[in-house]
């Protein structure tokens, strides 16, 4: 139908208050309209910005999104599996707090597609992930080019898969002869860090590129209580644009974004496609990160 019968019948239906049978209109096409959004990310910090773009990539299809949080429970998300699937979902999201663990269910061979995000996705499956090699890279050129010359990155457990991808990516720009600093991912070790840096002997740094916004602003705090000005003395930049944290540092923080709400929605989209029996290849798609420039490396620049 044209664009105008289209509105003149929304117009009538909003006026009639009419409300499509949504059960109805399963049966005849087969589908729930529903996806199911699975996540051990209890905290929310990366779910729900994907939950957002999931939601926002689905609205103008009439596909509804309910998210089951599993903890690191594999009977719950068993049971949490086995009730999408009796709810007949279109398909399911599985997302987590690290790239580099599997949430703790088996989601291979369901009768509906699955696509992840930021988490590890099971074999031919289609995974949708942040590039942290990019954002470590947007980080350490963007000090380089403000003129700072000795960046020392601290970050979080080695053993984190993204951890080091963005040390390598690091000592790329920066040297690899630059050593990298690795602990754990809280403000108390960003605070700790700088104790450490600041008590050896040698050249002191004149940027810190941290691995994670928590890390920064315990790093920020450390150095305004040994008189070091921030961003005059020393920038810092952090990583995960997480606003609670990094708008309320002092000075604000610059920090790297690595678009979970845009990772979200292009995962809704592709597992819409799947449902809808649209081909797609299986595969690790890597998203660019965005760096948020904030006062903690001198400036208002606009994003980039």
């Amino acid at each position: 139908m044209s664009e105008e019968t289209r509105e003149r019948v929304k117009r009538v239906a909003g006026e009639i208050e009419f409300r499509p049978n949504a059960l109805a209109r399963g049966l005849l096409s087969k589908r729930s309209f529903t996806i199911g959004l699975l996540t051990n990310d209890t905290y929310g910090r990366f779910t729900l910005p994907v939950m957002a773009g999931v939601s926002e990539a689905l609205l103008d299809h009439g596909v509804s999104v309910f998210l089951c949080a599993i903890e690191d429970d594999p009977a719950l998300g068993q049971i949490h599996v086995e009730a999408m699937l009796d709810k007949q979902v279109d398909g399911i999201i599985a997302t987590g707090k690290r790239l580099d663990k599997r949430l703790p269910v088996d989601l291979s061979n369901l009768p509906v597609p699955v696509v992840y995000a930021f988490t590890e996705g099971a074999l031919n499956s289609v995974t949708f992930r942040s590039d942290d090699a990019h954002g470590a890279r947007l980080a350490v050129e963007w000090l380089r080019q403000s003129g700072r010359q000795k960046i020392v990155h601290v970050t979080g457990p080695q053993e984190f898969f993204s951890v080091r991808e963005r040390a390598e990516a690091y000592q790329q720009v920066a040297g690899t002869a630059e050593a990298v600093m690795y602990g754990v991912w809280s403000e108390s070790w960003g605070h700790d860090a700088v104790e450490k840096i600041w008590s050896q002997a040698g050249e002191k740094p004149d940027a810190l590129f941290c691995g994670n916004d928590q890390i920064a602003r315990g790093a920020v705090d450390a150095l305004r209580e040994r008189g070091i000005k921030v961003p005059q003395d020393v920038s810092v930049v952090g990583f995960d644009n997480w606003e609670i944290v990094a708008a309320q540092t002092r000075p604000p923080l610059t920090t790297v974004d690595m678009e979970l709400k845009e990772l979200g929605r292009q995962a809704g989209l592709t597992v819409l496609a799947l449902a809808e029996g649209r081909p797609v290849e299986p595969g690790v798609r890597k998203l660019p990160c965005r760096l948020v420039v904030r006062q903690s490396c001198g400036g208002h620049t606009p994003e980039r």
